[in-house]
């Protein structure tokens, strides 16, 4: 009686599953290359260009900064020799003072990037998510995957998702 019930289980699992396997036969699917549309859509490039106007006054100061540090630091190098003992300590510790806030305002700039970095890449990664619903709604598929480890063009919807957010965005259309 016992060896029969695992073999009765499996049966019946395996009818009830029959129904379940012809549903998915008939399914629409659709594949999507996420990673493709976050380069690709034009809303990226748009939000990269905005970050980098965003903080590009800060980077060109945070240059200017380092490079006067530099200077400094060479001036020391090549006239420390004949400063006097106290001047010589002023402006190695003026240099040290200069070259931590160097690094306090350029981790302030890298926390600050990364977080509207971050920011964008949500909004954007929201836009991708609501177009490719979109899309699917519209061309009525059942499933969509997203990065498949293989798959057909037959079933791949990346262009056309593609195609759809350069529509919104007024960008010319992605090539299939």
């Amino acid at each position: 009686m016992r060896t029969k019930t695992p073999t009765l289980v499996l049966v019946t699992i395996a009818v009830a599953a029959l129904p379940l396997g012809a549903a998915w036969a008939q399914a629409k699917i659709g594949v999507v290359n996420v990673a493709r549309l976050l380069q690709e859509a034009p809303q990226a490039q748009a939000a990269s260009r905005a970050l980098e106007s965003e903080f590009a006054v800060r980077r060109r100061e945070l240059e200017s900064q380092q490079k006067d540090l530099k200077a400094r630091e060479e001036k020391l190098s090549k006239d420390g020799a004949v400063m006097s003992e106290g001047d010589r300590r002023n402006a190695e510790k003026a240099l040290r003072d200069g070259q931590r806030e160097l690094a306090r305002k350029q981790n302030e700039f890298l926390e600050d990037l990364n977080v509207r970095r971050n920011e964008a890449l949500g909004q954007l990664q929201r836009t991708v998510l609501q177009e490719v619903q979109s899309y699917a709604k519209s061309a009525g598929l059942d499933v969509v995957v997203a990065d498949a480890l293989y798959a057909s063009p037959a079933v791949d919807i990346t262009a056309q998702v593609l195609a759809a957010l350069q529509a919104r965005k007024g960008a010319p259309p992605a090539k299939p």
